[in-house]
């Protein structure tokens, strides 16, 4: 049987030349993002099918959430959310604290500086949740929750045959454009989600790969659900240019809109946070919150797909639009910010639509814009907040398009969400994800660039043979071993071998005037720099970039450990720049189609 399988081989190795190393990886890697596109689409599935298990058992019947949420007793509209925070506040505080907030954040954590590793308990803990969470009736969306339990599908399977990082990347990201296809039937909307929010920059070797999970996930979606309408929307027309200044004013008041969900969001967080009781119990806080404005408005319940198909449809007054929509951005930042697990895509849909149906409504009753449908404001203002509060202007005008198909929304669309994008830029400078992650210290910069640092890792490319000095050796010792080295540093280390300091040229020449006197006298750890910038092995490039740009140095000591002072090398800028150069020639080889023998 051996020698069978040898020929077999030998035979296809000289039949067909063309089968090298990178077509049969790309070949393994479009199997791994069949399979993580299929698992990614049910739990997707098997996500919904809960939530509407726990409407169906905590709440009275009726067609639609809103329908079932005013045919029940008052004391359940306040209750309900705030025992699901109760619930749920547990076991995302002692279980998951990932899983707490929109959970994009945590798969941009993941992909950035965690080589794309993601717990597999997520999956199960995000899914169950955050399904408990939109049962009860949170104020937040189901998409972040789908990304973030698809991304957990992609890494685990990644993990578990063992890939390596930057193909656990890609199947990171197969999953979560697979989850947002399957939510919204979308498929060209979570293939650019994956790359533009998720690994923000273009996969361009990998995109067939993240395409093939997304057009499973939504044909996956389909087999269950059929060809589902995410929103009742109707036909789109521009009658004239002129109408494209309504939507640029659209698009500015979108994006601050955008500042204030955001700021409102992270503020309450922040407020939260400085309550002196324990993190478990804030969720129920919040659901208490959300529970009294419920009462007032119960429209802020849940997902709000109600509401937004209302706008849609022309039948909100201008007046309960404004209301909805200051009340939307309460109750989605009560929840966010107490803590609980739920997406903010749901919701910037939600607070466009009441956007755009209120400033529509009054272009028309103002003269301004004579004829025009407020339903087309309320389409582009979906897309514009979108944008706004992701900062991934592509990926809103593309979603709005697909769920619509309405070629002519185009042009109005985008400058809306461009528009809107520009003054969260220049006003604010965050999108909600990187907002979270600069609130836990994690600063995510946008660029293919910096994508390619964050995935190399200091032990691979620094020097464990380097030049030291003991902190008890004279001057002229190491006067010595300065004219004899070819580096002009050492590093210090103590009689236990652990970092005293660093000493360079700069650190010696103050005392070269007075060598004779003090060559025997004066030992290095006198002139030595003492408590030095370091780095740990497991730092990635990006870091040491970020420490070589702030402090000007030739070189750093690299610990074996973060928590250590044991030195295990040294990193130049030079191991920069050629780690740099290195991935950017293997990323062109191993995307390029054709290989030279």
């Amino acid at each position: 049987m051996t020698r069978i399988l040898r020929r077999l081989s030998s035979l296809t190795r000289s039949q067909i030349p063309s089968l090298n190393h990178t077509h049969l990886r790309d070949l393994s890697l479009l199997g791994f993002a069949l399979a993580i596109g299929i698992l990614a689409a049910l739990g997707a599935v098997a996500f919904r099918s809960l939530i509407e298990l726990f409407q169906y058992l905590f709440w009275a019947s009726g067609d639609s959430f809103l329908d079932q949420v005013l045919a029940s007793p008052w004391w359940m509209t306040l209750a309900l959310p705030a025992a699901g925070g109760l619930v749920t506040g547990p076991i995302i505080h002692y279980l998951a604290p990932e899983a707490r907030g929109p959970g994009v954040p945590a798969v941009i954590l993941s992909v950035s500086a965690q080589q794309s590793t993601i717990r597999h308990r997520v999956t199960f803990i995000k899914g169950l949740v955050s399904s408990l969470l939109l049962g009860t009736g949170a104020s937040v969306g189901r998409e972040g929750p789908v990304v973030q339990i698809g991304a957990s599908v992609g890494s685990s399977l990644a993990q578990l045959f063992r890939l390596r990082p930057d193909l656990r990347r890609v199947c990171l990201a197969c999953g979560a454009a697979a989850g947002i296809s399957a939510t919204f039937n979308a498929p060209i909307a979570g293939t650019l989600f994956a790359l533009e929010i998720i690994l923000m920059n273009l996969e361009v070797g990998y995109i067939s790969h993240i395409v093939t999970a997304a057009i499973v996930g939504s044909v996956l979606s389909r087999a269950f659900w059929g060809e589902f309408p995410a929103f009742e929307a109707v036909p789109f027309q521009l009658d004239s240019y002129f109408e494209l200044a309504g939507y640029l004013l659209l698009g500015i008041a979108a994006g601050i809109v955008s500042i204030c969900f955001v700021r409102l969001t992270y503020g309450l967080e922040g407020l939260f946070g400085r309550v002196p009781l324990p993190g478990w119990i804030k969720p129920a806080l919040g659901g208490l919150g959300l529970g009294c404005l419920a009462l007032a408005l119960p429209q802020v319940l849940g997902v709000g797909y109600e509401t937004v198909n209302a706008a849609l449809n022309n039948s909100l007054l201008w007046n309960t639009a404004l209301i909805l929509l200051g009340a939307k951005l309460l109750a989605t930042s009560l929840c966010i910010g107490s803590g609980m697990s739920g997406g903010i895509l749901a919701p910037s849909l939600y607070l466009g639509a009441t956007l755009g149906t209120a400033m529509g409504i009054l272009s028309t009753q103002l003269g301004v814009a004579q004829g025009l449908h407020p339903s087309y404001f309320a389409l582009a203002g979906m897309g514009a907040v979108v944008s706004g509060t992701t900062l991934a202007p592509i990926t809103a005008i593309m979603t709005i398009f697909e769920l619509t198909l309405q070629y002519q929304i185009i042009l109005p669309l985008m400058i809306a969400c461009i528009s809107s994008t520009l003054v969260v830029r220049f006003l604010f400078g965050y999108s909600a994800y990187e907002m979270k992650l600069a609130r836990s210290g994690v600063n995510i910069v946008r660029g293919h660039d910096v994508g390619i640092l964050r995935n190399l890792y200091i032990r691979e490319f620094m020097h464990r043979n380097f030049a030291w000095m003991s902190e008890d050796a004279p001057l002229k010792e190491l006067y010595q071993r300065l004219m004899e080295s070819p580096f002009p540093h050492f590093v210090v280390l103590t009689s236990s071998g652990d970092l005293a300091g660093v000493v360079s040229l700069r650190d010696l020449r103050p005392v070269l005037g007075r060598y004779e006197e003090l060559k025997d006298t004066l030992p290095v750890r006198d002139i030595m720099s003492r408590e030095p910038v370091s780095l740990a092995e497991r730092d990635t490039m990006e870091r040491a970039m970020q420490v070589f740009e702030r402090n000007h140095f030739s070189f750093v000591p690299v610990l074996e450990d973060s928590g250590s002072k044991r030195v295990s090398g040294i990193l130049t800028k030079d191991d920069l720049l050629t780690a740099y150069d290195q991935r950017v020639l293997k990323d062109r080889v191993l995307s390029c189609p054709l290989t030279v023998r």
